[in-house]
């Protein structure tokens, strides 16, 4: 046997691996559509995506030979549900493999810039007011990328090490944004406000509809796009400051496309859904155990290793108890076992 093809046979197969990982996505995104108190056959599933397809291709279908009930829980209340928590979670997890190639730290998560406090305040300030559902997602929207605007300007004036003086402000900003929100709490109206806004804070897809889609989409394939474009910069950003300089890399301008691109996903994914921890920090690491550290792979792999992670968290959610259990809750009881896993088994690694 030759050296080539010794060398051949060590390198994996990564087209393999995604292919995989795209076909169980999207197994996951149809069996989704059936689960439910109302529980949907995957052949009526199929029959009734097939037909709206087709009317939305064609322009003309006959409905009147769907189950209306069927047709209304799968397109109407689940598809939407399940968007969304495609959306999301791929923002949080690309965004989190961002952030830790960028500042290159594997603890990093989306929320370092204090996106995830100003987004909570902002959805208080909304509540307490009695503002509704769209302004609710509107403030959250706005407060978030409000910390982080405050977070940068802080690190512009402040000296020494940018990255650093960016990580700093991130934790001042989300410290004032956080004592923020407990004066609004402490103050709500403990029948009402105070539990809608708690409940908010522990995320949660149940009230979402199309009309978010709508906004949040664009907003989100807006910002992942130039990630995924830029995704072969961040592995020259690993090497250092000096040696991407070099490389002919402007170090200043791809940090302000990087940061500006994960802050918006991650503000418009927590408008949507509340605060959901844990995603955009353990799905990255898991995507370097199966890809590799190639930020080529790591992004896309991100995208879809962290919505199909977080669409079952959803299905677990609205199907292990009577009553729906919030999103947030679900993430740190499983995130939260699976990176002390991984911390250990890098520990005995090294």
């Amino acid at each position: 046997m030759s050296d080539l093809e010794i060398m051949d046979r060590k390198i994996p197969d990564y087209r393999l691996r995604f292919m995989s990982l795209g076909c169980a996505f999207f197994i996951c995104a149809i069996i989704s559509l059936g689960l439910g108190r109302f529980s949907i056959g995957m052949p009526d599933v199929v029959i009734i995506l097939y037909s709206h397809l087709v009317g939305f291709i064609f322009g003309c279908c006959d409905y009147s030979s769907l189950d209306y009930a069927m047709d209304s829980v799968v397109f109407n209340i689940r598809l939407p549900r399940i968007l969304s928590a495609i959306l999301v979670g791929a923002s949080l997890s690309a965004a989190g493999a961002s952030y830790q190639g960028m500042f290159k730290n594997p603890l990093v998560s989306p929320d370092i810039l204090g996106a995830s406090a100003g987004a909570g305040f902002g959805a208080a300030v909304a509540i307490y007011f009695y503002l509704g559902s769209s302004a609710v997602t509107l403030f959250a929207f706005v407060g978030g990328l409000v910390a982080v605007g405050v977070a940068y300007g802080v690190s512009r004036l402040a000296r020494g090490s940018a990255t650093l003086s960016m990580v700093l402000g991130g934790i001042l900003v989300g410290s004032l944004f956080s004592a923020s929100l407990s004066y609004i709490k402490l103050i709500a109206d403990t029948t009402d406000q105070l539990p809608a806004i708690t409940y908010w804070l522990m995320g949660s897809l149940s009230a979402t509809t199309m009309a978010d889609i709508i906004y949040a989409g664009p907003l989100i394939i807006g910002g992942l796009v130039p990630l995924i474009l830029l995704r072969w910069r961040l592995n020259i950003l690993t090497l250092g400051e000096d040696e991407a300089k070099s490389m002919g890399v402007n170090t200043k301008v791809l940090r302000i496309v990087v940061i500006a691109s994960a802050t918006l996903v991650t503000a418009v994914a927590v408008s949507i859904s509340g605060i959901i921890g844990w995603v955009g920090l353990v799905i990255p690491h898991f995507c370097r155990m199966v890809f590799g550290y190639d930020y080529r792979r790591i992004i896309p792999a991100s995208i879809l290793m962290g919505g199909g992670f977080l669409l079952l968290v959803d299905d677990f959610a609205r199907t292990m108890s009577s009553t729906e259990v919030p999103l947030g809750i679900l993430t740190a009881f499983i995130g939260g076992p699976i990176f002390a896993y991984l911390l250990i088994m890098g520990g005995k690694r090294s």
